[in-house]
């Protein structure tokens, strides 16, 4: 069939042609921002998952409801090398641009940015001049606000007057960041009381932030009420239908139709992870002669799905890690036959060495975002079946 008509995109952070099985998690998000809009207190939102379930595209279309509504929104990505106060400063600024031409006192919003600059400021002011960085906001910083140096003070000054402003206009401000488990402890902690001050206030400011499974334990970690500050959604594979809706309504929309034998074998190979049932939907699309697409066509199109997945989704993975971290995962992809988490004594029982020894390179992969610790003893792989693909190299 026609390549150039193909549906299906299998891209980090590509939202597919139909996003299938996250009804509950956007009425849920709709639902926070009504309560928001009339006053009513609300918790802000963190996704989890393993790499591949679409947590960012998921991320990206609660910001897209956020914005319908009139919201002034910002996004980041975390970086385990950079510190909050910059990009979150360029976030914030990006919102407040988007509803300041609705309020009705210009100088309001100007003294604002200028303590929004102070903040921004604040993130280069211990280094020469070379490496000194510039928000690109056009008012004088406004000295005393937000610009002490500690994180949380700040931070906690500055989205609480992000909201005055916000709810002088009658709508709010959400801020989403993508890859929350890579901030530093100084900076979870600075946006859990942040959130915590906001809560309290029923501020019309929300933080929406997405991570790996262990993001709710980052969190507990930085402040023991974090486990009631947020509404926490796991982010999981996708159940049948929502796997064969992700599937047929792309296609029904190009007149192409999947036989129930062929979609059998695509769940069964995808097994319900979206980048999986777009990479494979795609190779069996390209595949297949004629509509409807049969399991024959499934089967010849599986090897071009999964070399690419080797190379682009695994492979360029598994680069990253050293000699020693890579023998660390080939020993537990020996120990889960299922790919969940394993025991690191298990670990270290399985490459004959003492836990301790082991710490380096457990350390190294978890900084990399390659395996995370799933509870306390326990250790599984971010991506899914990293284990299978691991055991078939």
């Amino acid at each position: 069939m026609d390549p150039v008509r193909n549906p299906y995109a299998p891209g980090a952070g590509q939202r597919p042609p139909e996003l299938a099985g996250r009804d509950k998690q956007l009425t849920a998000f709709d639902i926070v921002l009504e309560r928001i809009a009339r006053g009513r207190p609300e918790r802000s939102v963190m996704l989890t998952g393993l790499r591949g379930v679409g947590k960012t595209v998921l991320l990206n279309q609660l910001r897209s409801a956020a914005i319908s509504r009139g919201w002034g929104t910002g996004k980041i990505e975390a970086r385990p090398d950079q510190e909050l106060r910059r990009p979150l400063s360029s976030a914030l600024h990006m919102a407040v641009r988007a509803i300041a031409m609705a309020h009705r006192n210009p100088e309001r919003v100007d003294d604002f940015l200028g303590i929004l600059k102070a903040f921004a400021l604040r993130a280069t002011a211990d280094k020469g001049m070379r490496e000194r960085w510039q928000p690109g906001i056009d008012v004088p910083a406004v000295t005393g606000r937000a610009d002490s140096g500690d994180i949380e003070i700040d931070l906690v000054e500055l989205l609480v007057e992000a909201a005055a402003l916000a709810s002088e206009i009658g709508v709010g401000i959400a801020i989403f960041i993508d890859e929350m488990q890579d901030l530093g402890p100084a900076d979870i902690s600075a946006i859990c009381g942040a959130c915590h001050e906001l809560s309290q206030d029923t501020a019309p400011l929300i933080v929406v932030g997405a991570g790996l499974p262990h993001l709710p334990a980052v969190l507990s970690a930085s402040k023991s009420y974090s486990e009631r500050l947020f509404s926490y959604h796991r982010i999981d594979r996708l159940d049948r239908e929502a796997a064969d809706l992700a599937l047929i309504a792309p296609a029904e929309r190009e007149e192409v139709k999947f036989t129930d034998e062929a979609l059998d074998a695509l769940y069964q190979k995808a097994d319900g992870y979206p980048y999986f049932v777009q990479a494979y939907g795609k190779a069996a699309w390209d595949q297949a002669p004629e509509s409807p697409i049969s399991a024959e066509d499934v089967e010849v199109a599986a090897p071009t799905a999964e070399e690419e997945l080797a190379v682009g989704f695994f492979g360029s993975r598994y680069e990253r890690a050293t000699p020693a971290e890579r023998e660390y995962m080939r020993a537990m992809a020996d120990l889960s036959g299922d790919d969940g988490p394993v025991a690191t004594s298990a670990v270290a029982s399985e490459l004959g060495r003492k836990p301790a020894s082991l710490s380096p390179a457990r350390d190294g992969l978890i900084k990399k975002g390659l395996i995370y610790s799933a509870e306390r003893g326990t250790i599984g792989f971010t991506v899914p079946h990293f284990g299978r693909y691991l055991r078939s190299v």
